[in-house]
């Protein structure tokens, strides 16, 4: 049964991802409406041929590999099981030592390095299609260090994630659900906390904004929204990419103003203060909390619906996917399959919650700037330097986008003109 469910979910991905293809290269069309034609939401209007050219092409390739990507961990996943490799990983951990939190590290060590390697291939794709768009400017090597880091950073977050929840599983087997939620809480908090000042300079150098002119302007905004900010910094991205962006990270006393040292070369004061004033709107209109309560929410019923799947699962097909119970360690790939599948399955809902934060935070800026010329070319200048699509296809808009399209951002800029003018 183990070899005819394994060759099942291999056509099945393969015949998902042949559709994707054929949705995403033959049947979705990029062209914008007519009723943009013209307008500066139109790509020709500011891109070149070539550049509309190139847009179009890493765009559609950067989509395919996303939804090829993603079920294919799916497929990782049921295949570790299937296989029995992840009950030998078990079996190995506990021969090696008597302490489970021990045995937890081996285990996730074999996994983890399992699946860093099922994966990379598509990671180095993606790398190298920014290469080759020029999207990106890292060197292997330095982007390998970024890879190794990201893996050993996740390593040790899951051993005491995995070592706490399995331990719930073990103490609470009806409950361990609603345990493990009320614990993520403060540890999601903690994480935000703590990403800006110990885990965000592994990859990149922050410091605060050489040019103080542009800084004393950002910081007179801020003030204006009632934001207490002292400083922004500002990052060295361009030796990794020509894109642009700019964010607010943390929380807290650890809340940072960020702004890619390629944006401060690429953009105007005013195009820079437009960026500015749309991040401060998220913290003015309490989007971060938001969310965070959203985050919980969905975390909240996606373990709960995780705990019925798995021990559904495992009564009736534990034994073909080699798993004895449900707090044997051995179930954690049958736990990351349906997480993976429940967060994959939420994503139009969180993105369309996004895509409205986005929406407002755009239109807040411009009435505190009273610049959308200023706007529009920011938004033209986004999409040229990121070779970003105006204008997906349907699904690659639901799963993929939350932002709204370029397409909408600069039309409802040019909305707001003819309004400002009518008033």
């Amino acid at each position: 049964m183990a070899r005819k469910w394994a060759s099942t979910a291999v056509m099945l991905y393969l015949l998902i991802v042949a559709f994707m293809y054929w949705y995403i290269f033959s049947w979705a069309d990029p062209a914008i409406p007519a009723v943009f034609k013209g307008t500066a939401a139109d790509p020709s209007t500011f891109l070149n041929a070539r550049e509309l050219m190139l847009s179009e092409e890493y765009s559609e390739i950067r989509n395919f590999l996303f939804f090829a990507s993603t079920p294919y961990e799916w497929l990782f996943y049921f295949l570790i099981l299937l296989l029995g490799l992840s009950r030998a990983f078990e079996k190995w951990a506990v021969s090696v030592s008597k302490w489970r939190v021990l045995q937890t590290a081996i285990y996730l060590f074999w996994l983890s390095v399992l699946s860093f390697a099922a994966v990379f291939p598509f990671n180095y794709v993606s790398y190298s299609l920014g290469k080759k768009y020029n999207i990106n400017t890292q060197d292997f090597a330095s982007w390998m260090e970024d890879e190794v880091i990201d893996f050993w950073i996740s390593f040790g977050e899951m051993i005491l994630i995995v070592s706490v929840l399995y331990w719930l599983i073990r103490k609470r087997p009806k409950k361990w659900w609603l345990h493990a939620w009320l614990l993520s809480v403060p540890f999601s908090l903690f994480m935000m906390f703590v990403q800006p000042v110990l885990i965000d300079p592994l990859y990149n150098d922050f410091y605060p904004l050489k040019n103080k002119e542009l800084e004393h302007k950002i910081l007179e905004l801020a003030s204006k929204a009632d934001i207490p900010a002292d400083h922004v910094y500002e990052v060295n991205m361009a030796r990794k990419t020509n894109a642009l962006n700019a964010y607010v990270t943390g929380i807290g006393s650890n809340s940072r103003i960020v702004l890619w040292d390629t944006t401060l070369r690429k953009l105007a004061d005013n195009e820079i203060l437009f960026i500015m004033a749309h991040e401060m709107a998220h913290y003015v209109e309490k989007h971060i909390y938001i969310g965070i309560a959203t985050y919980l929410l969905l975390t909240l019923a996606g373990l709960r619906i995780t705990a019925w799947m798995m021990g559904y699962i495992i009564r009736r097909w534990g034994k073909v996917l080699k798993i004895p119970a449900v707090e044997s360690i051995s179930s954690l790939p049958l736990f990351l399959l349906i997480s993976a599948v429940l967060l994959f399955a939420s994503e139009p809902l969180s993105n369309y919650i996004s895509r409205y934060e986005e929406t407002r935070a755009d239109r807040y800026a411009v009435e505190m700037t009273k610049d959308s010329g200023a706007a529009v070319r920011t938004f033209q200048e986004l999409t040229r330097a990121g070779l970003s699509e105006v204008n997906p296809p349907a699904l690659v808009k639901w799963f993929r986008y939350s932002h709204p399209t370029m397409l909408e951002r600069i039309s409802r800029l040019e909305n707001y003109n003819s309004e400002s003018r009518n008033d």
